[in-house]
């Protein structure tokens, strides 16, 4: 029986963000579980919408031997501290090297991200493969699945034997990606011989014009997977993650074949279908108060009208704090308008010792703060369920929660950032999102695969915060791509 190691190291590090990630980020438990070593990764991941849930699933079906060694990861926001990095490392390093002692390690199979950046490491996903590679020399099979988001440099393709990319954004193929990343390993284990293909294209998508429930970036990824047929054994589309400026950010065809000439030709001829593509990857962005004053007409219909307020992302590496989108829509009388999720939790804390019913005279969020007298309507303890279909079997735990009420509007506030991409957040808190005119949501695209069937009409809104939507508007030094020509 082959004993395969498995481990996951997720983080998606915006440079642009202020806040660095330090090791606690890591420990800490929020959607996803918080960091876990050796048999306890197993559990911990179970049944989850994760890569690694999904891997270890596929291998067991298969009857091989799962070595599992290290899960950690952390909510996207600035680099990587060094120290944390290390110490990952040094557990990870710590517990392959036992799990060798104890017999032969046939495989490797890792859950990554791809767009990890550390404090000396612009490609830290590569460092890591790079130095798992060292370790087992060039014989021993490592495949690795990566995000939707992957920020794919030749240092991955050239330490990985095989790299697979989700095909969805909201990524509902999480626990898939990480099935299909176990087959191509089997393949590996059985003697088959592949060769890649490496394509990047010269420009930058915008993170609400990747979704792949839209054109032109659904009709890519069908193409992509299409491609795979006959001697072509996988080929993935990265649209990659703008907001880290580093010197592979941007999109990336990455092709396996039997032979190097067919990966060649079909890198090629995807990206070319890409690059063609460029002038579609764009749509509107709402400013605030136009965004609110068409949402009015939304009043007494019984529809919901969502306001993606994509900035503000956690899911990016935002802090998911900012109050700019309250002090507006309290400035223009929108009674009918619930927000969430703001992270603040001094506000939590306070709302929780006044309890429900109590009344907090203060300022919430962070930049434009948000100045009232906000009444407690209802209170939770961040700890719940999530049932959409992106965070499919995760346990939440967003800290103390609150819903705060003034003037009519209603905020949904956590200890935690994370972003707005289930409606048991709402519900955790008596909020049913479908009885919503006007829901203020958080996020950029993730939230499409919960909410999207409750929307009468989305509008992606431009604010405040560190997940900026508009990529001329950053000052890029190391990247040399530029946004997405638009022929809008």
């Amino acid at each position: 029986m082959h004993r395969i190691a498995v481990a996951g190291i997720q983080h998606e590090t915006n440079t642009f963000a202020s806040m660095p990630t330090t090791l606690a980020h890591f420990i800490e438990a929020d959607a996803w579980p918080g960091l876990t070593q050796g048999e306890a990764v197993l559990a911990a991941v179970a049944g989850a919408n994760l890569p690694l849930a999904g891997a270890v699933a596929a291998l067991k079906a298969a009857h091989l031997q799962v070595l599992p060694l290290l899960w950690a990861s952390a909510n996207p926001s600035g680099r990587v501290e060094d120290a944390a990095f290390e110490a990952l490392w040094a557990m990870f390093e710590s517990a392959l090297l036992a799990a060798g002692q104890t017999g032969p390690v046939n495989g490797v199979y890792l859950d990554l991200h791809g767009a990890l950046v550390t404090e000396r490491y612009d490609d830290g996903d590569g460092e890591w493969l790079r130095r798992t590679r060292s370790l087992l020399g060039e014989q021993i099979p490592i495949v690795a699945s990566l995000d939707f988001h992957a920020n794919v440099s030749p240092l991955m393709v050239n330490s990985a034997s095989t790299l697979v990319g989700y095909r969805s954004y909201p990524h509902v193929d999480m626990a898939e990606t990480g099935a299909r990343a176990v087959g191509l390993l089997q393949r590996l284990l059985a003697g088959e011989v592949v060769h890649s293909a490496f394509e990047q294209l010269p420009f930058l998508i915008s993170m609400p014009w990747q979704c792949s429930l839209i054109q032109p970036v659904a009709r890519l990824m069908r193409m992509a997977e299409q491609a795979e047929t006959g001697d072509v054994v996988s080929v993935s589309f990265f649209p990659g993650f703008p907001l880290a400026d580093v010197a592979d950010s941007g999109p990336c065809l990455l092709a396996y074949a039997h032979s190097a000439s067919l990966a060649e030709a079909t890198a090629r001829i995807l990206a070319q279908k890409v690059q063609a593509a460029e002038p579609e990857f764009a749509g509107r962005l709402w400013q605030v108060e136009e965004a609110l004053s068409y949402a009015k007409q939304y009043a007494g219909q019984g529809k919901t009208i969502i306001l993606a307020d994509t900035c503000d992302n956690a899911g990016g590496g935002a802090g998911s704090d900012a109050a700019g989108v309250i002090c507006d829509g309290l400035s223009m009388g929108m009674s009918a308008m619930v927000v969430g999720i703001l992270c603040d939790p001094a506000t939590a804390q306070a709302a929780h010792a006044v309890g429900v019913g109590g009344v907090l005279s203060r300022a919430i969020g962070q930049g434009r703060k948000a100045l009232g007298e906000w009444r407690v309507i209802s209170l939770g303890t961040g700890q719940f369920a999530a049932t959409g279909p992106f965070y499919a079997g995760c346990q939440m735990d967003l800290g103390p929660m609150a819903c705060l009420q003034y003037q009519g509007l209603t905020v949904l506030v956590s200890s935690r950032k994370q972003q707005a991409a289930d409606q048991a957040m709402f519900r955790h808190l008596g909020v049913e999102p479908s009885e919503v005119e006007v829901l203020v949501l958080k996020s950029s695209v993730h939230f499409r695969a919960d909410f999207g069937a409750i929307a009468a009409e989305i509008l992606v809104v431009e604010a405040e915060g560190d997940h900026v939507a508009d990529l001329s508007r950053l000052q890029y030094k190391v990247c040399q791509r530029k946004p997405a020509r638009s022929h809008t």
